[in-house]
Protein backbone atom coordinates (compact mmCIF):
# COMPACT_ATOMS: atom_id res chain seq x y z
CA UNK A 1 0.00 0.00 0.00
CA UNK A 2 1.79 2.74 -0.79
CA UNK A 3 1.91 6.02 1.37
CA UNK A 4 -1.12 8.00 -0.43
CA UNK A 5 -3.29 5.87 1.31
CA UNK A 6 -1.41 4.95 4.79
CA UNK A 7 -1.06 7.83 5.80
CA UNK A 8 -4.52 8.96 5.78
CA UNK A 9 -4.91 10.91 9.10
CA UNK A 10 -6.11 8.84 12.32
CA UNK A 11 -5.64 11.11 15.66
CA UNK A 12 -7.46 10.50 18.25
CA UNK A 13 -8.09 13.98 19.34
CA UNK A 14 -9.04 14.24 15.90
CA UNK A 15 -11.82 12.07 16.10
CA UNK A 16 -12.66 13.07 19.71
CA UNK A 17 -12.67 17.09 19.00
CA UNK A 18 -15.44 19.28 20.12
CA UNK A 19 -15.51 22.05 17.71
CA UNK A 20 -15.75 25.63 19.45
CA UNK A 21 -17.06 29.00 18.24
CA UNK A 22 -14.20 30.81 16.58
CA UNK A 23 -13.69 34.77 17.42
CA UNK A 24 -15.04 37.25 15.29
CA UNK A 25 -17.57 34.72 13.67
CA UNK A 26 -21.23 34.79 14.73
CA UNK A 27 -23.39 33.58 11.85
CA UNK A 28 -27.03 33.48 12.05
CA UNK A 29 -27.94 30.43 9.59
CA UNK A 30 -26.30 27.73 8.85
CA UNK A 31 -27.31 25.82 5.15
CA UNK A 32 -26.67 22.35 5.71
CA UNK A 33 -25.64 21.04 1.83
CA UNK A 34 -25.03 18.24 -0.18
CA UNK A 35 -23.08 15.63 1.78
CA UNK A 36 -23.48 17.44 4.98
CA UNK A 37 -26.31 14.59 6.43
CA UNK A 38 -24.45 11.45 4.86
CA UNK A 39 -23.59 9.05 7.70
CA UNK A 40 -20.26 9.70 7.42
CA UNK A 41 -20.65 13.03 8.48
CA UNK A 42 -23.71 13.50 10.25
CA UNK A 43 -22.00 13.39 13.33
CA UNK A 44 -19.48 16.27 12.64
CA UNK A 45 -22.02 18.82 10.69
CA UNK A 46 -24.48 18.08 13.77
CA UNK A 47 -21.18 19.30 16.43
CA UNK A 48 -20.78 21.80 14.63
CA UNK A 49 -24.05 23.35 14.80
CA UNK A 50 -24.05 22.75 18.27
CA UNK A 51 -21.28 25.06 18.28
CA UNK A 52 -23.91 27.78 17.28
CA UNK A 53 -26.97 27.06 19.11
CA UNK A 54 -28.72 30.52 18.40
CA UNK A 55 -27.92 29.80 14.45
CA UNK A 56 -31.11 29.04 12.46
CA UNK A 57 -30.44 25.83 10.64
CA UNK A 58 -31.80 25.50 6.86
CA UNK A 59 -31.86 21.83 5.38
CA UNK A 60 -30.57 22.06 1.59
CA UNK A 61 -29.07 18.98 1.18
CA UNK A 62 -29.99 18.45 -1.79
CA UNK A 63 -28.55 21.45 -2.93
CA UNK A 64 -24.41 21.87 -4.08
CA UNK A 65 -22.60 24.55 -1.84
CA UNK A 66 -22.67 26.38 -4.71
CA UNK A 67 -26.58 26.96 -5.48
CA UNK A 68 -26.84 28.49 -1.85
CA UNK A 69 -28.87 31.70 -2.82
CA UNK A 70 -29.05 34.44 -0.36
CA UNK A 71 -31.71 35.74 -2.24
CA UNK A 72 -30.54 39.87 -2.60
CA UNK A 73 -29.37 41.41 -5.54
CA UNK A 74 -27.68 44.00 -3.98
CA UNK A 75 -23.83 43.28 -4.02
CA UNK A 76 -22.98 44.83 -0.76
CA UNK A 77 -26.41 43.43 1.13
CA UNK A 78 -25.70 39.92 0.00
CA UNK A 79 -22.09 40.09 1.22
CA UNK A 80 -23.18 41.46 4.62
CA UNK A 81 -25.56 38.43 4.74
CA UNK A 82 -22.98 36.12 3.73
CA UNK A 83 -20.73 36.75 6.41
CA UNK A 84 -23.09 35.77 8.80
CA UNK A 85 -23.93 32.67 7.05
CA UNK A 86 -22.39 28.93 7.24
CA UNK A 87 -22.11 26.14 4.61
CA UNK A 88 -21.62 23.03 5.50
CA UNK A 89 -20.80 20.54 2.55
CA UNK A 90 -18.53 18.88 -0.04
CA UNK A 91 -16.14 20.12 -2.78
CA UNK A 92 -15.17 17.22 -4.51
CA UNK A 93 -13.00 19.27 -6.69
CA UNK A 94 -11.19 20.64 -3.51
CA UNK A 95 -7.46 19.70 -5.04
CA UNK A 96 -6.14 22.28 -7.57
CA UNK A 97 -3.27 23.60 -9.45
CA UNK A 98 -3.09 27.18 -9.38
CA UNK A 99 -3.40 29.13 -13.04
CA UNK A 100 -1.71 32.51 -12.58
CA UNK A 101 -0.34 34.08 -15.48
CA UNK A 102 0.91 37.53 -16.22
CA UNK A 103 2.66 38.17 -13.20
CA UNK A 104 5.53 36.54 -11.92
CA UNK A 105 4.20 34.36 -9.18
CA UNK A 106 5.15 30.21 -9.58
CA UNK A 107 2.22 28.30 -9.71
CA UNK A 108 1.49 25.55 -7.23
CA UNK A 109 -0.86 23.22 -5.54
CA UNK A 110 -3.66 23.94 -3.43
CA UNK A 111 -6.46 22.59 -1.82
CA UNK A 112 -9.82 24.13 0.23
CA UNK A 113 -10.99 22.77 3.25
CA UNK A 114 -12.87 26.01 3.77
CA UNK A 115 -14.38 28.07 1.50
CA UNK A 116 -14.09 31.97 1.64
CA UNK A 117 -13.27 33.46 4.91
CA UNK A 118 -14.67 35.16 8.39
CA UNK A 119 -12.88 38.23 8.46
CA UNK A 120 -13.96 41.66 7.33
CA UNK A 121 -11.44 43.38 5.33
CA UNK A 122 -12.93 46.17 3.60
CA UNK A 123 -10.02 45.55 0.53
CA UNK A 124 -10.78 41.53 0.06
CA UNK A 125 -9.70 40.48 -3.57
CA UNK A 126 -12.04 37.07 -2.78
CA UNK A 127 -15.01 38.68 -2.38
CA UNK A 128 -14.69 39.90 -6.09
CA UNK A 129 -13.88 35.97 -8.03
CA UNK A 130 -16.81 34.74 -9.76
CA UNK A 131 -17.92 32.06 -7.02
CA UNK A 132 -17.90 33.81 -4.06
CA UNK A 133 -19.04 37.25 -6.05
CA UNK A 134 -22.54 35.30 -6.58
CA UNK A 135 -22.87 33.46 -2.76
CA UNK A 136 -20.25 34.96 -0.05
CA UNK A 137 -20.92 32.32 2.56
CA UNK A 138 -18.39 30.78 4.30
CA UNK A 139 -18.33 27.79 3.72
CA UNK A 140 -16.78 24.29 5.55
CA UNK A 141 -16.28 21.30 3.59
CA UNK A 142 -16.27 18.00 5.17
CA UNK A 143 -14.70 15.67 3.01
CA UNK A 144 -10.96 16.39 4.39
CA UNK A 145 -9.31 13.20 4.54
CA UNK A 146 -10.51 12.52 0.52
CA UNK A 147 -8.58 15.87 -0.16
CA UNK A 148 -5.67 14.52 1.92
CA UNK A 149 -5.87 10.70 -0.11
CA UNK A 150 -5.63 12.99 -3.18
CA UNK A 151 -2.70 15.40 -1.71
CA UNK A 152 -0.92 12.33 -1.21
CA UNK A 153 -1.30 10.28 -4.34
CA UNK A 154 -0.34 13.46 -6.41
CA UNK A 155 2.97 13.92 -4.07
CA UNK A 156 3.50 9.98 -4.74
CA UNK A 157 3.23 10.15 -8.28
CA UNK A 158 5.64 13.05 -7.98
CA UNK A 159 8.13 10.90 -6.23
CA UNK A 160 9.79 14.17 -4.96
CA UNK A 161 9.37 16.79 -2.15
CA UNK A 162 5.45 18.57 -3.27
CA UNK A 163 4.29 21.67 -1.95
CA UNK A 164 0.31 21.90 -1.13
CA UNK A 165 -0.93 25.66 -0.19
CA UNK A 166 -4.07 26.27 2.23
CA UNK A 167 -5.02 29.70 2.06
CA UNK A 168 -5.38 30.91 -1.48
CA UNK A 169 -9.22 30.39 -1.39
CA UNK A 170 -9.92 30.70 2.28
CA UNK A 171 -8.29 31.59 5.53
CA UNK A 172 -5.98 28.92 6.51
CA UNK A 173 -6.67 28.27 10.01
CA UNK A 174 -9.29 30.99 10.83
CA UNK A 175 -12.47 28.01 11.21
CA UNK A 176 -9.64 25.60 12.77
CA UNK A 177 -11.02 26.11 16.30
CA UNK A 178 -14.51 25.27 14.86
CA UNK A 179 -13.12 22.20 12.93
CA UNK A 180 -10.18 20.98 14.13
CA UNK A 181 -8.58 20.08 10.67
CA UNK A 182 -5.39 20.92 11.87
CA UNK A 183 -5.35 18.05 14.23
CA UNK A 184 -6.06 16.01 10.86
CA UNK A 185 -3.85 17.80 8.28
CA UNK A 186 -0.79 18.38 10.44
CA UNK A 187 0.57 14.51 11.16
CA UNK A 188 -0.82 13.64 7.71
CA UNK A 189 1.88 15.62 6.10
CA UNK A 190 4.80 15.05 8.93
CA UNK A 191 3.93 11.20 8.08
CA UNK A 192 4.01 11.60 4.27
CA UNK A 193 7.20 10.98 2.43
CA UNK A 194 6.92 13.78 0.06
CA UNK A 195 4.05 16.11 0.84
CA UNK A 196 5.30 19.70 2.33
CA UNK A 197 2.57 22.12 3.25
CA UNK A 198 2.55 25.99 3.92
CA UNK A 199 -0.84 27.59 5.47
CA UNK A 200 -1.47 31.27 5.05
CA UNK A 201 -3.68 32.58 8.17
CA UNK A 202 -4.57 35.85 10.18
CA UNK A 203 -5.65 34.17 12.92
CA UNK A 204 -4.63 34.54 16.54
CA UNK A 205 -6.23 31.12 17.68
CA UNK A 206 -3.36 28.60 17.38
CA UNK A 207 -4.50 26.37 20.32
CA UNK A 208 -4.78 23.04 17.92
CA UNK A 209 -1.44 23.51 16.27
CA UNK A 210 0.00 22.93 19.88
CA UNK A 211 2.23 19.75 20.56
CA UNK A 212 0.83 18.25 17.21
CA UNK A 213 3.99 15.89 15.64
CA UNK A 214 4.59 18.39 12.34
CA UNK A 215 8.03 16.99 11.39
CA UNK A 216 9.50 20.25 10.09
CA UNK A 217 7.47 19.83 7.07
CA UNK A 218 4.79 22.78 7.34
CA UNK A 219 5.64 25.95 6.88
CA UNK A 220 2.65 28.73 8.37
CA UNK A 221 2.57 32.06 7.30
CA UNK A 222 1.13 35.11 8.63
CA UNK A 223 -0.58 38.21 6.67
CA UNK A 224 0.07 40.98 8.40
CA UNK A 225 -0.48 45.23 7.89
CA UNK A 226 0.20 47.75 10.29
CA UNK A 227 -1.86 49.09 12.78
CA UNK A 228 -3.35 51.89 11.23
CA UNK A 229 -3.98 49.89 8.12
CA UNK A 230 -5.92 47.07 10.60
CA UNK A 231 -7.95 49.93 12.07
CA UNK A 232 -9.24 51.49 9.17
CA UNK A 233 -9.62 48.61 6.81
CA UNK A 234 -9.29 45.30 8.30
CA UNK A 235 -12.81 44.96 10.89
CA UNK A 236 -13.62 41.99 12.30
CA UNK A 237 -9.82 40.54 12.44
CA UNK A 238 -7.68 39.88 15.04
CA UNK A 239 -5.03 42.38 15.85
CA UNK A 240 -1.48 42.53 14.37
CA UNK A 241 -0.24 42.39 17.87
CA UNK A 242 -2.70 39.40 18.22
CA UNK A 243 -0.67 37.81 14.85
CA UNK A 244 2.43 38.64 16.05
CA UNK A 245 1.74 36.54 19.65
CA UNK A 246 0.40 33.42 17.55
CA UNK A 247 3.94 33.54 15.44
CA UNK A 248 5.38 33.15 18.92
CA UNK A 249 3.78 30.50 19.97
CA UNK A 250 4.05 28.52 16.62
CA UNK A 251 7.75 29.42 16.55
CA UNK A 252 8.35 28.00 20.32
CA UNK A 253 6.42 24.67 18.89
CA UNK A 254 9.27 24.36 15.88
CA UNK A 255 6.78 25.23 13.05
CA UNK A 256 8.56 27.20 10.07
CA UNK A 257 7.16 30.53 10.36
CA UNK A 258 6.80 32.70 7.25
CA UNK A 259 5.13 36.61 7.07
CA UNK A 260 3.80 38.31 4.35
CA UNK A 261 3.09 41.85 4.51
CA UNK A 262 0.54 42.63 2.80
CA UNK A 263 -1.62 45.32 1.47
CA UNK A 264 0.93 48.12 1.55
CA UNK A 265 -1.20 50.74 1.61
CA UNK A 266 0.35 54.30 1.04
CA UNK A 267 -1.95 56.13 2.99
CA UNK A 268 -0.16 59.27 5.17
CA UNK A 269 2.18 58.19 7.60
CA UNK A 270 2.15 54.36 5.84
CA UNK A 271 6.38 54.08 6.48
CA UNK A 272 6.28 54.76 9.95
CA UNK A 273 3.36 52.32 10.60
CA UNK A 274 5.11 49.62 8.56
CA UNK A 275 8.51 50.61 10.17
CA UNK A 276 7.01 49.76 13.25
CA UNK A 277 5.18 46.77 12.29
CA UNK A 278 8.33 45.42 11.00
CA UNK A 279 10.49 46.51 13.79
CA UNK A 280 8.24 44.77 15.86
CA UNK A 281 8.58 41.44 14.04
CA UNK A 282 11.87 41.14 13.27
CA UNK A 283 12.50 41.48 16.68
CA UNK A 284 10.43 38.94 18.10
CA UNK A 285 9.71 36.07 15.32
CA UNK A 286 12.35 33.86 13.72
CA UNK A 287 11.36 34.35 9.92
CA UNK A 288 12.49 31.85 7.05
CA UNK A 289 10.88 34.57 4.68
CA UNK A 290 9.12 37.70 4.35
CA UNK A 291 6.77 38.41 0.99
CA UNK A 292 6.14 41.99 0.38
CA UNK A 293 2.89 42.80 -1.45
CA UNK A 294 1.24 46.06 -2.52
CA UNK A 295 -3.13 46.26 -3.01
CA UNK A 296 -3.94 44.49 -6.09
CA UNK A 297 -7.68 43.65 -6.05
CA UNK A 298 -10.23 42.93 -8.96
CA UNK A 299 -13.29 44.90 -10.19
CA UNK A 300 -16.19 43.56 -8.63
CA UNK A 301 -14.05 42.89 -5.11
CA UNK A 302 -13.56 46.69 -5.92
CA UNK A 303 -17.19 47.53 -6.31
CA UNK A 304 -17.53 46.23 -2.55
CA UNK A 305 -14.60 48.10 -1.11
CA UNK A 306 -15.96 51.20 -3.35
CA UNK A 307 -20.05 50.61 -1.03
CA UNK A 308 -18.50 49.61 2.17
CA UNK A 309 -16.55 52.75 2.51
CA UNK A 310 -17.60 55.32 -0.32
CA UNK A 311 -15.60 56.01 -3.47
CA UNK A 312 -13.69 58.92 -2.13
CA UNK A 313 -12.07 55.79 -0.04
CA UNK A 314 -8.22 55.88 -0.57
CA UNK A 315 -8.20 52.36 -2.11
CA UNK A 316 -10.11 53.99 -4.65
CA UNK A 317 -7.93 56.70 -5.20
CA UNK A 318 -4.90 54.65 -5.40
CA UNK A 319 -6.07 51.73 -7.53
CA UNK A 320 -7.76 54.30 -10.12
CA UNK A 321 -4.65 56.35 -10.57
CA UNK A 322 -2.70 53.05 -11.37
CA UNK A 323 -5.12 50.86 -13.56
CA UNK A 324 -5.79 47.90 -14.21
CA UNK A 325 -3.06 45.08 -14.71
CA UNK A 326 -2.17 42.51 -17.45
CA UNK A 327 -3.63 40.01 -15.00
CA UNK A 328 -6.97 41.65 -14.45
CA UNK A 329 -6.53 43.19 -11.11
CA UNK A 330 -5.96 46.61 -9.97
CA UNK A 331 -2.72 48.04 -8.53
CA UNK A 332 -1.45 51.28 -7.56
CA UNK A 333 0.81 52.95 -10.13
CA UNK A 334 4.24 50.88 -10.59
CA UNK A 335 6.00 53.74 -9.70
CA UNK A 336 4.61 54.72 -6.85
CA UNK A 337 4.66 50.77 -5.57
CA UNK A 338 8.33 50.00 -6.33
CA UNK A 339 9.11 53.42 -3.64
CA UNK A 340 6.86 51.45 -1.32
CA UNK A 341 9.02 48.43 -1.92
CA UNK A 342 12.37 50.07 -1.67
CA UNK A 343 11.69 51.39 1.71
CA UNK A 344 10.76 48.49 3.51
CA UNK A 345 13.39 46.78 1.48
CA UNK A 346 16.00 48.76 3.17
CA UNK A 347 14.17 48.78 6.74
CA UNK A 348 14.12 44.92 6.46
CA UNK A 349 17.97 44.45 5.28
CA UNK A 350 19.07 46.79 7.70
CA UNK A 351 18.07 44.32 10.74
CA UNK A 352 18.43 41.18 8.71
CA UNK A 353 20.53 41.35 5.47
CA UNK A 354 20.29 37.91 5.11
CA UNK A 355 16.52 37.44 5.47
CA UNK A 356 15.14 36.02 1.81
CA UNK A 357 12.43 38.52 0.74
CA UNK A 358 9.88 38.03 -2.10
CA UNK A 359 7.21 39.95 -3.83
CA UNK A 360 3.74 39.06 -3.83
CA UNK A 361 1.55 39.31 -7.16
CA UNK A 362 4.04 41.13 -8.76
CA UNK A 363 5.03 42.19 -12.60
CA UNK A 364 8.47 41.31 -13.80
CA UNK A 365 9.10 45.51 -14.37
CA UNK A 366 9.10 45.85 -10.64
CA UNK A 367 11.76 42.88 -9.51
CA UNK A 368 13.88 44.77 -12.16
CA UNK A 369 13.72 48.00 -10.86
CA UNK A 370 14.16 46.77 -7.36
CA UNK A 371 17.22 44.98 -8.41
CA UNK A 372 15.27 41.33 -7.34
CA UNK A 373 15.20 39.66 -10.48
CA UNK A 374 16.96 36.98 -8.77
CA UNK A 375 13.92 36.78 -5.96
CA UNK A 376 11.29 35.68 -8.32
CA UNK A 377 9.93 32.39 -7.28
CA UNK A 378 11.05 33.08 -3.92
CA UNK A 379 7.48 33.29 -2.98
CA UNK A 380 4.98 32.63 0.07
CA UNK A 381 3.43 30.01 -1.26
CA UNK A 382 5.95 27.69 -2.31
CA UNK A 383 8.73 25.95 -0.56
Amino acid sequence: MSCATACLPFNQKADTYVPRPVDLFRPSRIVLTKGSLNAGNAERTEAICRAYPSAEVIDQSDHSHTQVDLGMTDPLKRHKAGKHTLVIGEHKSAVRFSQEQANCCPNYWHFSPYGFCPYGCAYCYLAGTRGVWFSPTVKIFLNLEEMLAGIGQIAWQAGRPTTFYLGKLQDGLALDPLTGYSLQFVPFIARHRWTRLIVLTKTANVENLIGLEHGGNIVISWSLTSDEIWRQFEPDTPSPTQRLAAMKICAAAGYRIRAVVMPILPIPGWADGYAKLLGDLLASVPLERITLGSLCSFPNALRLTDAKLGEANAIHGLLNDGGKCLDGRYRFNARLRTECYRILLELIRSRQPDLPVGLCLEERTTFANLGLLGNIGVCNCVI
